[in-house]
């Protein structure tokens, strides 16, 4: 290589600048040469320094050439030579090892005695002062890479230690704060500012950021307010990236980026100390980690930072060797050069830092040998680039080819770095494209041509990238066909902005910044590094699947919102990743169904059902579910706690045989029935649980007998996922008896009573998880006015001599799904009994009538998708068949049923119903079944077809068996007004609604 960047500090001890310079840098022309440096001996001469200035030319003839050269290719050293010529000259003149140390003391003063504006001003001038001082130095062939960037790190040092000494000092004298040490206000103040990447490395660039993380320890700072502690040093903070980075007539200091700090898109600029190991211990990622390998106290209570960074090392150094670290480390890499066009190796348009064969994939190689192995070996934790290639050498962890290579590739490339932004102050990275502005690189470079400092580059770039490779040859891509996706970080990419937009998300920046936040570990479920790297595969995917729905925006904010709930996620990710089908399941239920998205929002853990293997096959019988249920229940350390069991189990397979709806996996019939086996098996074992808990209090009553009778829906097994359950408990005991047999004993009304309330609460009453079902014992006689529970002779009696026809038909849909089998027996017998029973079909069609204007009074159907209330909906079927059971129930027992359809198929084989009718209320009847079991699952509250997500409407329209949703509604509405024709057939005209 033809350049200087490698040689080390020339000239005798003492020996100016300006005699010392060794660099043969490529002149411009001679005009322009002579009117460079006429500019410069102006400006000196008004300065009052000509002489001086003159002197040092004719001292050393290179000196003229030197700075035409420099200046021609740097205007932002060429104005800030001429805007101060005194200061050139005493660069020019001094030794740079002597004058830099002197500035930086002067800098790190500068805090005493002063305002913020001066300090302003003065940190300013220092700042060009240091520019100038390191250019030339560098240029000049004096200081090698290693020098200038602690040079630069130096001065970054002094000025934000001033600045940090300042604010407390005025802090201190304002009576916010307490210094233990007034003359050293930093000490022990208790405010940390933590170096970041290149600033904690001592390996700043030329017109480098500096990263910070800002804290505060509570125990060691000594405020006026402890209350007020966190939004005292955030507006100090806020004070000193003012005083650093505003941009004066002076120009600025630092540019200062505090986004390294923990979770900054949810953090204030300065945070406890004890937040902060908290956030890394619960939720640090890979990539923070390899960040603080080279984090280090960098100003403010260094005693104090030291001790954090002490407290913090378990989460930087694993105890053990850390492979899985590299892939997530790599993944960063890999998605700068997938969608950042930095795969490949080139000149014009390359970022030498994050392009192939750039600076950070020297850094990475470092940092990722330093994640496997610093756990155990203390040597291995160091900040410097260049000092750990060296040490991972001797320890036998990388070869010395690989050593020898990395760190000459490594100067080559900082030295270019550095010329780079030196040309016009600028935190580039990126080489020119055109050959005029490679021209200046390379001159900088000590180049003579362009061709000799591209062959260099290109032979630098693929040395970098071939060793980089060996670590990361099986990696895989992580390029989309979608676009770019890159979500590392807390940086947007506009790229990514643009294909999320293209998907179809109406809000892709939000988009963005949601699933960066998921990288920052806010969810439970992402805090482990295994969950971040599996979400972040699968993400295209779930992106992808979002946008097929209808609502991209809804579909990925219902998954967020799942996300924020679900207690860990590796497991789900992994198995998400590896089925595709699963995955787009998913997407389906958080686009297509937003009532059972909420179920799964709300209650994350029903989705452990879905990581049974067998989630697809068929449903568990009832047998299954109740040892199912068995296994769950019997380590319950407590009725509280069997109720929550209870209601996780009930929630878990309700939300199996929903999923399994919207799959269309399973029949619709075969859905209702499961709903009300669930039910069944939960109301029957609350009721057990329940009643031994009744016992224990109050004892129990000798020959006493129950049976629970299940109605409505819950009676008919039609139940869907939003079914309430209708209720009544019947009881009987011996007549001789007066009450329970415990130490706090009920008479038998009581006891029954008590037991009913439990038993609601047991299923309704919300409890940390939730509810089961919400329960209705109206249907019992005497309905809301009558007792609780009722001794079977009494509702034998009223059913038979007081009760309303509406009443029995509530009855045809009675089924015991409890008790004890002679009550059960007997309850049957009697219902049986009562339903066959002679009844007046002239009364009894008047009060169905009734009752059917009734019900249309008071709950007026919304609109032809009411589909249970709408005229020649389900009301009307389920009362054409309960009619029919009254009517000839006497003479036809085999209608005598609690199923709808069994009962409609049993009358048209009777010849009671017409196969006309029956061939137009059963398929309605299926029809309706489908279509509510599907909006029970997908909406809460009315469905309104013209608010409904596309998905939704398409799986109504598969269920409904139609090509379209518009075809569907056609065929509903249809349906319906043939519904109601049968039923004024069969029963007839239902008189309008006085509401009408």
């Amino acid at each position: 290589m033809e350049a200087n960047t490698s040689r080390s500090t020339a000239g005798s001890a003492g020996s100016s600048l300006a005699a010392s310079i060794q660099a043969d840098i490529r002149p411009p022309k001679a005009a322009r040469a002579r009117e460079i440096l006429q500019d410069l001996q102006a400006a000196a001469k008004e300065a009052g320094v000509g002489p001086a200035f003159s002197e040092l030319l004719q001292a050393d003839k290179k000196l003229g050439s030197f700075l035409a050269a420099v200046f021609d290719a740097s205007p932002f050293l060429r104005e800030t030579a001429l805007y101060d010529l005194p200061r050139l000259v005493a660069i020019l003149a001094g030794n740079p090892d002597e004058h830099f140390p002197r500035l930086m003391a002067e800098v790190a003063a500068s805090w005493r005695d002063t305002d913020e504006a001066a300090l302003m001003t003065r940190l300013r001038q220092a700042r060009a002062e240091v520019a100038l001082l390191v250019g030339l130095a560098d240029l000049g062939g004096l200081w090698p890479v290693e020098r200038v960037t602690g040079a630069l790190t130096s001065f970054a040092e002094a000025a934000v230690g001033a600045t940090t000494d300042f604010l407390l000092a005025d802090a201190h004298a304002a009576g916010k704060l307490t210094l233990l040490h007034p003359d050293e206000p930093s000490r022990g103040s208790g405010w940390i500012l933590i170096g970041m990447g290149k600033c904690g490395a001592r390996e700043l660039n030329y017109s480098s950021d500096i990263d910070l993380i800002v804290l505060f320890d509570r125990e060691r700072a000594v405020v006026a307010d402890p209350d007020e502690i966190g939004a005292l040093f955030v507006k100090m903070t806020r004070r000193l990236v003012k005083i650093l980075q505003e941009r004066t007539s002076d120009g600025y200091v630092f540019r200062t980026d505090l986004r390294l700090r923990p979770d900054p898109g949810s953090t204030q600029v300065a945070i406890s100390t004890s937040a902060a190991f908290l956030y890394y211990e619960a939720s640090g990622q890979n990539w923070e980690r390899a960040a603080m390998i080279k984090a280090r106290p960098f100003a403010g209570d260094v005693e104090g930072g030291d001790q954090f960074l002490a407290e913090l090392a378990p989460f930087i150094w694993r105890k053990y060797l850390d492979f899985a670290a590299i892939a997530d480390i790599h993944s960063i890499k890999r998605q700068i050069h997938d969608h950042r066009g930095h795969e490949s190796v080139a000149v014009a348009g390359h970022n030498i830092k994050l392009g192939r064969g750039g600076i950070r994939e020297i850094e990475f190689f470092v940092q990722t040998q330093q994640l496997i192995a610093g756990g155990r070996d203390r040597e291995l934790r160091g900040r410097r680039t260049l000092d750990m290639l060296e040490i991972l050498r001797a320890k036998g962890w990388i070869a010395d080819e690989a050593a020898d290579d990395l760190a000459r590739c490594y100067r080559f490339l900082r030295a270019i770095e550095h010329r780079l932004q030196m040309i016009a102050d600028e935190q580039t990275h990126t080489l020119p494209e055109s050959e005029e502005g490679l021209d200046v690189v390379s001159r900088l470079m000590g180049f003579k041509t362009v061709k000799a400092f591209s062959k260099a580059l290109v032979e630098t770039l693929e040395t970098v990238r071939d060793h980089y490779i060996q670590l990361f040859e099986a990696a895989p891509p992580l390029s989309s066909a979608m676009g770019s996706l890159v979500f590392t970080g807390d940086d947007e990419d506009p790229e990514t902005v643009a294909t999320l937009a293209s998907l179809g998300y109406h809000n892709p920046r939000e988009v963005s910044r949601t699933i960066r936040g998921w990288h920052f570990g806010r969810y439970a479920a992402m805090r482990s590094a295994a969950a971040r790297e599996r979400l972040t595969e699968i993400t295209p995917a779930l992106l992808e699947a979002f946008a097929t729905t209808d609502n991209a925006d809804a579909a990925f904010n219902a998954f967020d919102r799942f996300l924020a709930r679900l207690p860990a996620g590796v497991q789900l990710f992994a198995l998400l990743g590896s089925n595709p089908g699963l995955l787009n399941l998913l997407a389906t239920i958080m686009g297509t169904a937003p009532r059972l998205a909420e179920i799964v929002t709300a209650r994350p853990h029903v989705l452990d059902a879905v990581l049974d293997p067998a989630f697809f096959g068929r449903l568990p019988d009832k047998a299954t579910l109740t040892a199912r249920l068995k296994d769950m229940l019997a380590e319950a350390a407590s009725l509280e706690d069997v109720l929550d069991r209870a209601r996780i189990f009930g929630k878990e397979q309700g939300f199996l045989i929903g999923v399994r709806v919207i799959a269309g996996s399973v029949s619709t019939r075969a859905a209702s029935i499961a709903y009300s086996d669930l039910a069944d098996l939960l109301v029957s074992t609350l009721l057990d649980h329940v009643k031994a808990a009744l016992e224990a209090q109050h004892g129990r009553i000798a020959g006493s007998r129950i049976a629970l009778l299940a109605m409505g829906k819950f009676g008919g097994r039609e139940m869907t996922a939003s079914s309430d359950l209708d209720l009544i408990l019947l009881y009987d005991f011996a007549e001789s008896e007066t009450g329970s047999d415990g130490p706090r004993p009920l008479t038998g009304s009581q006891y029954y009573a008590r037991l009913t309330q439990r038993l609601i609460a047991a299923l309704s009453a919300p409890t940390a998880e939730g509810s089961l079902y919400e329960v209705d014992f109206r249907l019992r006689p005497s309905g809301n006015s009558g007792p609780l529970a009722t001794h079977i002779r009494s509702f034998v009696e009223y059913q038979t001599k007081e009760a309303w026809t509406w009443e029995h038909m509530a009855l045809t849909r009675a089924r015991p799904v409890h008790g004890d089998a002679s009550l059960i027996a007997e309850a049957v017998e009697n219902i049986r009994a009562i339903l066959s029973s002679p009844h007046d079909a002239r009364k009894v069609e008047r009060d169905v009538l009734e009752m059917r204007q009734l019900l249309e009074e008071e709950k007026t159907a919304e609109g032809p998708w009411d589909l249970k209330q709408v005229p020649g909906g389900q009301v009307d079927i389920e009362f054409i068949a309960q009619y029919l059971q009254l009517v000839h129930g006497a003479a036809h027992p085999a209608i005598l049923d609690v199923e709808t359809e069994t009962v409609l198929a049993a009358a048209s084989r009777a010849g009671i119903l017409p196969a006309t009718e029956a061939e137009i209320l059963l398929p309605a009847l299926r029809l309706y079944q489908r279509l509510v079991l599907i909006l029970r699952l997908c909406v809460d509250g009315p469905f309104r077809a013209s608010e409904a997500p596309r998905g939704l409407l398409d799986l109504l329209s598969r269920a409904g068996e139609l090509p379209d949703f518009t075809t569907l509604d056609a065929h509903v509405q249809a349906t319906q007004k043939d519904v109601r024709a049968s039923f004024e057939r069969i029963i007839g005209k239902v008189r309008k609604s006085r509401k009408a």
